[in-house]
């Protein structure tokens, strides 16, 4: 018999696994498509006056869906004779291809990084063991290529249609859009790892994504500009909604109008469900300033409509202004652009003060701009990407030009966001870190510090104690854990300063071990030249009966053991140790069968 060499099983075993990833991206473009060829031959099945035959509903169908990737549809029938373009993208119809092509990368990919059962390897370079199955970039491109074979495909049924493709829109923005959904998907498989560079990058940048610092900024920045983006969609789709209630008779005057069966008014009514995420995006691009085009000649902003919008006869429009200047109303759209900046810099003030970090790990005021200018830098750069796929042609003549300016959307954005949010984030930092702010904080204990401020007994207290306690003085040399005095944290030398006093500060009571120190002015040792530990104590405060060995001192110090130990510990109780340690006194002290010690003070007459 005959054996298989083990570089011929990897061989198959690669060529399997990219076969797998080819199937799953034609699977996944299969889905899509079929979904929506479904959908459209219901509507096309309840009209009762269809206008083609069921070749031209499946061509439709394919168009559509060729829509929904970005690609440009052109419309040969129409009255004048000439080809109109139609380039607006419903994008709630964007969702389920780029889902699927996300979908079927990453389960490609996930496969690729399961050990199967009897798969073997092979030995690289150095022995080094890699892999039988194909790199993720192979998986990329098997994806790719098997999810674009089904476009061209419906590109070419689509061709006598009453809505086919351009063909210069499939190479841009189609390959990209399916490209750029299983790269993402891929990278999930990943773990989503943020680094490292690629090797061409310049070396400043594959040193900074090195960096840990770097990343978590990034990473904040990031999810600062989603959120901001989000808040911007959401403002402007409420504007949009407050508009059509405002013109709700005009908005069903159009509606009821389109179509007089209910299975066209049913295909209207999803229409403009597929299209009420480019209606948010255009109250955004309105409240933003730039507003939106109406046409070749029309613009609406808040200033006012000018021109003579050409507008077709769809309920969403409804909500558009009406013509002349901008009154009160209109300019209270401008609350959309305000309240994505706060959105930023809000995000980015919880990373620079994080509730559940001590004030040592808080940001400074020159990273907080930083990250917030960068998060202002992606929100702008977000809302003109969307911006430029929110609007396109309709038709010829006037209605080449419809919808917002995606080069005058985003940098709109960029300034509301960056003039607003940096200055909200640096204040929501000082707010977070005020000098009363940090009770609420969970009880967050320094970096530092000692575990509980209770428990003051440590050899700071003291020997700030007997060196003769310059407290409240003296704000320039510090708090007890040793660090500096700044402006902006005024309450730790007082905090250290009440719990020697045994007062009640900011930080909350002293405990009873701080409260027993003795006062430093009575101290023998404030004299010049003194070190504090230069021999062991004999006050009577240190013997034996004195405060130090008490109950209240004893369960203090353990409980500040117990937690600095992290868990460590044993959970008993500290009075049983305090009873044990005062039962094993009474035996060890003097008593009728145990003379007293002739240099222990109970024998000294």
């Amino acid at each position: 018999m005959t054996q298989r060499s083990p570089q011929v099983t990897v061989r198959q075993n690669r060529t399997l696994a990219l076969a797998s990833a080819l199937v799953k991206g034609v699977v996944a473009a299969g889905l899509g498509l079929g979904a929506l060829t479904v959908l459209v031959m219901v509507v096309w099945i309840s009209s009762p006056y269809p206008d083609s035959g069921p070749g031209g509903a499946l061509r439709a169908a394919a168009g559509v869906w060729l829509l929904a990737h970005g690609a440009g549809l052109v419309r040969p029938d129409t009255l004048s004779g000439v080809p109109a373009p139609v380039g607006v993208v419903p994008l709630l119809l964007v969702l389920g291809p780029v889902w699927l092509a996300h979908r079927a990368a990453r389960d490609a990919a996930e496969a690729q990084e399961e050990p199967r059962e009897g798969a073997r390897a092979e030995l690289g370079e150095g022995g080094v063991e890699r892999s039988a199955g194909p790199s993720r970039a192979g998986v990329f491109c098997a994806v790719t290529a098997g999810y674009l074979l089904v476009v061209a495909g419906a590109a070419a049924y689509a061709r006598g249609g009453p809505l086919y493709a351009d063909p210069d829109t499939l190479a841009f923005p189609v390959a990209l859009v399916v490209a750029g959904a299983a790269a993402a998907g891929v990278w999930t498989a990943a773990g989503r790892p943020f680094g490292p560079a690629p090797s061409w990058s310049p070396l400043a940048v594959q040193e900074a994504v090195a960096r840990t610092l770097f990343r978590h900024r990034a990473e904040a920045a990031f999810r600062s500009a989603a959120a901001g983006v989000t808040v911007l969609l959401g403002a402007g789709a409420l504007l949009v909604a407050v508009a059509l209630g405002r013109n709700a008779a005009a908005a069903q005057d159009a509606f009821l109008g389109l179509a007089g069966d209910w299975s066209g008014r049913v295909a209207v009514l999803l229409l403009a469900a597929a299209l009420a995420p480019n209606a948010a995006l255009w109250g955004a691009a309105y409240g933003l300033g730039p507003g939106f085009s109406l046409g070749t000649g029309a613009t609406a902003t808040p200033l006012g409509l000018d021109g003579t919008p050409a507008l077709p006869r769809f309920p969403l429009l409804a909500a558009v202004p009406d013509q002349g200047s901008g009154a009160l109303p209109n300019w209270a759209a401008l609350a959309v652009p305000v309240a994505a900046a706060l959105a930023v810099a809000w995000f980015t003030a919880r990373r620079a003060a994080p509730a559940d970090a001590p004030r040592a790990r808080a940001w400074s005021a020159r990273e907080t701009v930083l990250v917030t200018l960068l998060a202002a830098l992606g929100c702008g750069a977000g809302t003109a990407l969307l911006t430029a796929v929110a609007g396109g042609p309709i038709g010829t003549g006037s209605l080449s030009v419809f919808g917002p300016v995606w080069w005058l959307t985003g940098p709109a954005a960029l300034v509301w966001t960056a003039v607003i949010g940096v200055p909200a984030a640096l204040l929501l930092r000082l707010w977070r870190l005020r000098t009363p702010g940090w009770a609420w904080r969970r009880d967050v204990p320094e970096a530092d510090e000692p575990p509980t401020a209770g428990a003051g007994t440590g050899a700071a207290t003291r020997t700030k104690t007997e060196a003769g306690g310059e407290g409240e003085g003296d704000e320039e040399k510090g708090d007890v854990s040793g660090r500096p005095r700044r402006w902006w944290s005024p309450w730790r030398g007082r905090r250290g300063t009440a719990g020697e006093a045994g007062e009640v500060g900011p930080g909350g009571p002293a405990s009873p071990a701080a409260s027993s120190v003795p006062a430093s002015g009575s101290a023998p040792e404030a004299a010049s030249g003194f070190e504090p530990y230069d021999f062991l104590p004999t006050d009577p405060w240190h013997e034996k009966d004195g405060p130090w060995h008490g109950k209240d001192n004893r369960e203090a110090r353990w409980a500040s053991l117990k937690q600095g130990s992290g868990g460590l510990m044993a959970d008993f109780p500290a009075d049983r140790a305090a009873d044990r340690a005062g039962r094993t006194s009474d035996r060890t002290g003097p008593g009728p069968d145990r003379p007293a010690d002739p240099g222990s003070p109970a024998s000294t007459p």
